[in-house]
Order: structure tokens, then sequence, then C-alpha cells
């Protein structure tokens, strides 16, 4: 099996990932089994005493038996690919382009969860993920993702979200009139793949895709205020003004 995945992004760069192997994956899901395995039987105590005889029963029936698929589904959906057991082991989901996992896409690979903790599907998922190179289990070829290893010592640049809301350097930018589609999803791309660049990309990524953008748009440098900054903000103007956001 090949160890590195790597992905050419949309804005032409090379990012280059390590595929989670059989072990630290399942160091990472038996650690899972174990919080969620606590965390249901204190929800069961607690229902058994809150609720009349009856209705404890059912509702209980509901959590004994979609528990684990909630578990897994919301934090790895939530929670950026990542449940406790998973960021424990610096692992992380991610959709096959390298993009965050989305969260149908997480509920789709957990849905399937089941099926490979079968005896004889579990044989067929084992065997899956040593012979395909992104080391994929069933559901992970069903819902389109991989796991990979989350680099522990790679310099990390937090921009502010752009996803909700007025960005505060809104006032700013220019007249986007002439903004296409395309550079808005462009920009938007290389905000969410920023932080996860190292230094050297994170500079060549600015000059081929932002200075470009900015001299063509009439954007100017502002002392002080990193350049992804600023495409956030053009990310959200935009995105409020077509109603992207």
């Amino acid at each position: 099996m090949n160890h590195d995945y790597a992905v050419l992004t949309p804005e032409k760069v090379v990012v280059t990932y390590r595929l989670a192997g059989l072990g630290t994956r399942a160091s990472a899901q038996l650690l899972d089994l174990i919080i969620a395995t606590g965390l249901m039987i204190v929800v069961v105590r607690i229902l058994g005493f809150a609720l009349p005889g009856g209705i404890a029963e059912l509702v209980i029936g509901v959590v004994v038996t979609f528990g684990f698929l909630g578990y897994f589904s919301l934090f790895e959906g939530l929670w950026n690919g990542q449940t406790p057991g998973k960021k424990a082991s610096s692992l992380r989901v991610r959709m096959v382009d390298g993009s965050p996992v989305s969260f149908s896409a997480a509920l789709y690979r957990n849905l399937l969860r089941p099926a490979d903790m079968l005896p004889i599907a579990y044989l067929v998922g084992f065997v899956a993920m040593f012979t395909n190179e992104k080391s994929q289990r069933i559901g992970d070829l069903a819902a389109g993702t991989v796991v990979v290893h989350e680099p522990r010592a790679l310099p990390r640049f937090s921009p502010a979200p752009h996803r909700f809301g007025e960005h505060p350097l809104e006032y700013l930018i220019p007249d986007l009139r002439g903004m296409t589609a395309e550079e808005y999803f462009a920009l938007k791309r290389l905000c969410d793949r920023f932080p996860e660049l190292g230094a050297a990309i994170q500079s060549k990524t600015l000059e081929d895709v932002w200075e470009p953008f900015a001299r063509r748009h009439g954007v100017p440098p502002i002392a002080n205020v990193h350049p992804v900054y600023l495409m956030e903000a053009i990310v959200m103007k935009y995105g409020r003004q077509k109603s992207l956001l």
C-alpha cells in the first residue's frame, strides 16, 4: 500500500497526505468505542430514571440502536472529520479530493460501519483497505472519503471564519461587480485549505492566485493585514451579495 496520497487542488497545488494504516485506525476506533459505550451507558441510566417505564424502554432502544451511528457521524460531520479517538491518534477523515469531509459523507460512511464489522464484510473491508491505493474501507469507498494522518509539526495559520455574518474588513473591499463565480470559488477553496498548506506552498498560492486577483480588481495591500483575511472578506461580501453563504 502506498502510504502517501497526493491531491492536485483546484489552485494547481499538490498537497500530500499520509494515509492512515490499519493499526492506527483500529486503535482510534477502539478508543472511540470505549468512549461511545460509556456515553451510552450514562444516557441510558439517565433516561431510565427520568422517563416512565414504557417510554424509557422505547427511547433507550433508539439510543442503543443508533447511538454508535450518531456518535461517529456527528463528531466526524461537525468536528471536521475527527472523533475523540481520531483526535488522540492524529487522524482525520477527508474527501478524496483533500477537502474537508461533508456532513452527508460522514453520515454515509458511518451508515456502512455495521457492515464493515460483520465477520464476512469485515474481511471484505480488510481486503479492500489493502487492495486500493487510498486504504479505504467499504464505507470510505461508498462515501468518497479517506482517513489520513494529521500533521503534528506543520506551522498553522488560523484565518477568520468566512461562513457567517459580516467580515470586519469588508469596508476595505472595493466594488466586486466584475468578480466572477469562478473567482469566488477559487478564493473560497484557498481560504479553506490555507491553514493546511506549508509555508512555501502558502506563498506560492498567494503569488499565483491572490496577487493576480488583487491587481485585476484593484484590492490594495493593507499594512499588517495578511492577504488571507482580505480574501475571506471578499468571499463573505461576494457570497452574501450573491446569496451563496
